[in-house]
């Protein structure tokens, strides 16, 4: 696309630049003229900087500025840039660091990525993290971002990192719970979670530790970003995971879900011998509430048929609780030295809480043996009526 199109498109689409910054006073201009090339869309938001900043701006009385009197966290300022983007009008946000990283030449690959998709999109610039000059570090928590956005959404990104994005301001979510760095983990993945493809596009990225000022602090904001995604896993499991089943499952027909679901003619004899071990195995485990929900989640992480693990996990229905209680009891009891005669014992839930312990280790062993053989057993089944598919 020539700059011309680049513009009009920006125009059209109603797409503007928000720049966080804070403390680049060395690149701060550089990164603004760059981008004026393409647009005058653009707002600024300076993040309580105590360098030179302010006066940098000043130049510049054709763009919206925004002056936050302390430092907030660049969260908090994309939160803020956000809210007067949509005031203004725009429908999206192409966001770029002022610390020289981006290459503002790049944002006819987020104009020109955005016009060829038929739906809104939130596209992240991925960067050739292998390149000379890259940190290790940086490519180190690139790699275990893009791990845990794998697992929250089932997305595969090479660049879940880069500050460099376009965001669709109406479907992003309308309030969060982080202000600082983690914050961009937490948009992209709710974001995901409403649906809305996150893609990569290809950007330039330099590195110049001349010029580049990080504000990012390697302990305190990587215990942020891990309690997050502790957190974000938390619910992909109970919530996210058991939601989306129940949405493919009123998409689909009686039929097709019986082929696909429970059938699943392309699922291994191994795959189905798999699926009833771990439902069993969740069924009987110390985690009554959760059941339905963590097995659903891990049918779905794991790509196992999640009909049957669901229906081998009801395997404690009602009437065999105090059986499995019981059970679980009597088995832990060798390694607490605990009691083993319940026969004058009313078997339910407080008497779990007075042994709690021993039921625990005894679940989790009861569970490991009973998974164990019904896995084995169903497997030996399938391949005896359906060899073929073993």
């Amino acid at each position: 696309m020539t700059i011309h199109e680049v513009r009009n498109a920006i125009s059209e689409r109603k797409i503007c630049v928000l720049i966080p910054t804070y403390n680049n006073e060395k690149t701060l201009k550089r990164v603004i003229n760059g981008v004026v090339d393409y647009t005058q869309n653009i707002i600024v938001v300076n993040d309580g900087s105590t360098d030179s900043t302010s006066s940098i701006l000043s130049d510049y009385r054709q763009i919206s500025i925004i002056h936050l009197p302390e430092n907030k966290g660049k969260g908090n300022a994309l939160k803020i840039g956000f809210r007067k983007a949509l005031e203004l009008g725009f429908d999206f946000a192409i966001t770029i660091d002022s610390d020289g990283q981006h290459y503002p030449d790049d944002i006819p690959v987020f104009v020109e990525a955005l016009l060829a998709e038929n739906e809104d999109v939130l596209l992240i610039g991925n960067r050739n993290m292998s390149q000379d000059g890259i940190p290790k570090k940086s490519s180190f928590g690139n790699n275990f971002s893009n791990f845990w956005f794998w697992f929250e959404t089932g997305i595969k990104l090479q660049d879940t990192q880069s500050g460099y994005r376009l965001y669709p301001l109406n479907k992003i979510p309308k309030k969060y719970f982080t202000p600082k760095f983690e914050f961009e983990i937490e948009i992209i993945v709710r974001t995901a979670w409403k649906n809305i493809p996150v893609k990569n596009v290809p950007v330039k990225v330099l590195y110049d530790p001349a010029e580049r000022v990080s504000h990012f602090r390697p302990f305190k904001d990587f215990t942020r970003i891990s309690i997050l995604n502790t957190i974000l896993v938390i619910i992909t499991l109970a919530y996210i995971k058991p939601r989306n089943f129940i949405i493919n499952f009123r998409k689909k027909s009686f039929n097709r879900f019986i082929k696909e679901d429970v059938l699943e003619s392309d699922g291994s004899n191994r795959t189905k011998a798999f699926s009833i071990a771990l439902g069993a195995f969740i069924g009987l485990s110390p985690v009554w509430g959760f059941q339905t929900a963590l097995t659903i989640s891990l049918a779905v992480i794991f790509k196992l048929n999640k009909v049957l693990a669901f229906v081998s996990s009801n395997i404690s229905f009602p009437p065999f609780i105090p059986l499995i209680i019981a059970g679980s009891l009597f088995i832990g009891a060798p390694f607490v030295d605990g009691e083993t005669n319940f026969l004058n014992h009313e078997i339910n839930f407080e008497l779990v809480k007075n042994h709690l312990l021993q039921y625990i280790i005894g679940s989790l062993i009861l569970a490991t043996s009973v998974s164990t053989i019904l896995g084995v057993g169903f497997y030996l089944f399938l391949n005896k009526v359906n060899p073929e598919n073993g």
